[in-house]
């Protein structure tokens, strides 16, 4: 750790994947990215359920019987876990978890651990909640409007202005989140757009999915998204290696960096639809002809309503490309 003045993409660099970044360090986390924070993996088992559906019609429009899946920001693999207990019978998975830490112990033997996304894939790649981790530079714009980068100093997280925002970082503010009131502050997205291009990019052919937290243009935050989350509770963004360190996605700009494929851009709401997850109750008949049924159905329409529900884990953003022939 230094105590000089970065940018905030150096300094989460380091305070993430450093050797003794939160994401490496064992003693710092433990148990994983789940010791801090709960995502739709976490929340239930329909999530990877979902996911296994998806592989599944993957496959099937592609018309293949063996087929890749990537989880890119694989955790300890608890979404490879619960999808390849979910996929049909006489589909073969050929399962990838892309993660920065060591392979965790007890793991399926069948997952590949690798550190990047293996290339000419057939199948399907998910990254969920992974790009809100690539760091970036965060800008402000000072009295007179003009944007400059914020520089951080690690072992506290005081900030204050540096020069002004130039080049390419400068041309992706004007385009994608410009800032002209003082006070005003934004995540400079490039870095993430250029790391889900290259994610894509390693698909032969099939699907590319990354939900996360998002805004578009027009309705992104004034004054950014940078945040910190420790032993599941939010904090302030300290680079010391403590704490996660984390900012909403601007996935309109990471799907127009993709020049190949369709794109579209929905929430998690809708896409879970489409792939059989309901938060509707089970009629009321069922309580009485199959009461075990019945509270299996109301649990299990409980734990959709979690992954599906306004203003919370519904409103994630999903950006999917399809990539390649054959693909509806």
């Amino acid at each position: 750790m230094t105590e000089e003045w970065q940018g905030w993409r150096e300094a989460a660099q380091t305070a993430l994947y450093g050797d003794e970044g939160f994401y490496r360090s064992p003693v710092r986390s433990p148990d994983g990215p789940a010791g801090h924070f709960r995502t739709s993996v976490h929340a239930s088992p329909l999530f990877a359920r979902a996911v296994a559906a998806l592989l599944a019609r993957t496959a099937a429009e592609l018309g293949v019987g063996t087929v890749d899946l990537v989880d890119v920001g694989a955790g300890r693999g608890e979404l490879l876990t619960g999808v390849l207990a979910a996929v049909p019978e006489g589909l073969e998975v050929i399962p990838y978890g892309v993660e920065v830490a060591a392979r965790p112990p007890g793991l399926d033997p069948r997952i590949v651990w690798c550190a990047e996304p293996p290339r000419g894939v057939t199948g399907l790649l998910f990254a969920n909640e992974w790009l809100d981790n690539v760091p970036v530079e965060v800008a402000e714009a000072d009295g007179d409007g003009v944007a400059r980068y914020v520089q951080v100093r690690c072992p506290d997280g005081a900030e204050r202005p540096g020069p002004p925002v130039t080049g390419a970082d400068a041309e992706w503010l004007e385009r994608w989140w410009p800032l002209s009131s003082p006070g005003e502050r934004a995540e400079i997205g490039l870095p993430r757009d250029l790391a889900w291009a290259r994610a894509v990019g390693s698909l032969e052919a099939g699907f590319a999915v990354a939900v996360d937290y998002a805004h578009v243009r027009g309705r992104r935050p004034p004054f950014g998204t940078l945040t910190g989350f420790r032993g599941g509770r939010e904090v302030h963004p300290v680079p010391d290696g403590s704490c996660d360190l984390t900012a909403h996605v601007a996935l309109d700009a990471c799907a127009a960096a993709v020049t190949r494929g369709v794109a579209e851009l929905t929430d998690q709401r809708a896409a879970l639809g489409r792939l059989g997850v309901s938060g509707d109750r089970p009629p009321l008949g069922l309580a009485a002809s199959d009461p075990a049924g019945y509270l299996r159905a109301l649990s299990a329409a409980g734990e959709a309503a979690e992954l599906t529900a306004r203003g919370g884990l519904g409103d994630f953003g999903w950006l999917l490309h399809r990539v390649g022939a054959g693909l509806r």
